[in-house]
């Protein structure tokens, strides 16, 4: 965001000063310097030194910069969203550490990004393209494409069959959401762990009580496998499950509206972050349309890595000077801090996060003051507070 300076004294037609010219220093500039490489013995010092130098590089270590003031922030909570086939590419731990270390307190992501680490976690492999192979070919193998990484047709249905299982841990009269159905298949990973697959999205959110929504849900395999469920249902004469994607809605909001402050998080773009940004005009409506009191909600920090720009008109490359006109951001000259790497999230996402890592391993961050979790306590809980009455 770029504004006028306060030292600008502008002097309309006039040529500048032949003697009068500025020194970088005297208008409060900061030095952009080498990166010496000689000097770096860790990522956090190779993301430090970014961070002093120019372009992309130097949008790489203002993000970290801003990651660590979220994490350092006692009051602030973290929502992760997550687009783009970022499991398949095997960049799911790196949500497991951000989730395991504290960094991220609700995920909301596509199905398909979810489906994909589901496979992983559950034990299954995804496999390299070998280029010799045609797309026919690799069709009737039953070997699916994603760009240079191949998933398993079999991985899928392996899959389907552990949605059956969770699916059957829910009560019947239960309304399903995503978030209900990713808690359950995450639970449904940790019972599994000591004997198949290992850290996973999913089972690291359930351990940690962090909520994960899908708003598309129905656009995703694991959506296609509650499909597959009802129409089985439905021709053995049984109810199917209804599922309600307001349910989700409501449990992020009342979620975000618990917070003292927001921070955002995003890798890509697309529903997840619309989603997940929309729930300050949510807010607002709900004042201003029927009447119901509210405090205004946006966000104070957000960091986005995605290599869209902002003239193709899309979300995903919507700056967050934009978002501060629908009223989802804090504008910077109210305390809003946000950086935009413009990059791979392949490449600069796990650089950010393993740097933060090693700066909270130095000076860990405080302990988060924030709302936790609002999902109603399981059943044996509500049995046991009942018996204790």
């Amino acid at each position: 965001m770029q504004g006028k300076h306060p030292n600008h004294k502008k002097k309309n037609g006039a040529r500048r000063s032949f003697t009068e010219l500025g020194t970088g220093e005297s208008d409060g500039l900061e030095p952009v310097l080498p990166l010496d490489l000689s000097t770096v013995t860790s990522v956090d010092d190779l993301v430090r030194g970014l961070a002093s130098t120019a372009f992309g590089g130097r949008r790489a270590g203002e993000a970290a910069d801003v990651l660590e003031a979220m994490a350092r922030d006692q009051d602030c909570a973290v929502v992760l969203t997550v687009s783009g086939a970022m499991t398949i590419a095997k960049m799911g731990l790196v949500i497991c550490d951000m989730v395991e270390r504290g960094l991220v307190h609700a995920v909301i992501s596509t199905g398909a990004l979810m489906a994909h680490g589901f496979v992983e976690a559950s034990g299954m492999t995804h496999w390299k393209h070998d280029p010799r192979m045609d797309d026919l070919e690799l069709y009737e193998k039953g070997y699916n494409r994603v760009y240079d990484t191949l998933e398993l047709e079999k991985n899928l249905d392996d899959a389907q069959l552990l949605v059956e299982e969770a699916l059957s841990a829910i009560p019947e009269q239960q309304v399903l959401s995503s978030r209900l159905i990713h808690q359950e298949l995450g639970k449904l990973l940790a019972t599994r762990a000591k004997t198949k697959g290992g850290r996973g999205i999913l089972r690291s959110c359930y351990e940690r009580g962090v909520a994960v929504y899908v708003p598309a849900f129905s656009d995703s395999e694991l959506g296609l496998d509650v499909a597959l469920h009802n129409r089985k249902r439905r021709r053995e004469g049984r109810p199917v499950r209804r599922f309600d994607c307001f349910e989700d809605l409501e449990h992020y909001t009342a979620w975000c509206r618990a917070q003292k402050r927001l921070a955002i998080f995003t890798i890509g773009g697309g529903t997840p972050r619309n989603w997940a940004q929309q729930v300050g005009p949510y807010v607002d409506l709900m004042a201003k349309r029927i009447g119901e009191k509210t405090e205004l909600l946006r966000f104070h920090y957000g960091v986005r890595i995605c290599p869209e720009p902002v003239h193709w008109g899309g979300l995903s490359g919507c700056t967050y000077s934009e978002g501060v006109s629908w009223g989802k951001f804090v504008p910077p000259e109210e305390g809003g801090r946000f950086t935009e790497v413009l990059d791979d999230a392949t490449i600069a996402w796990p650089l950010i996060v393993r740097a933060v890592m090693e700066r909270l391993d130095r000076r860990p961050a405080p302990k988060k003051s924030f709302a936790a979790e609002l999902a109603p306590p399981p059943a044996s809980e509500k049995a046991r507070k009942k018996a204790t009455r």
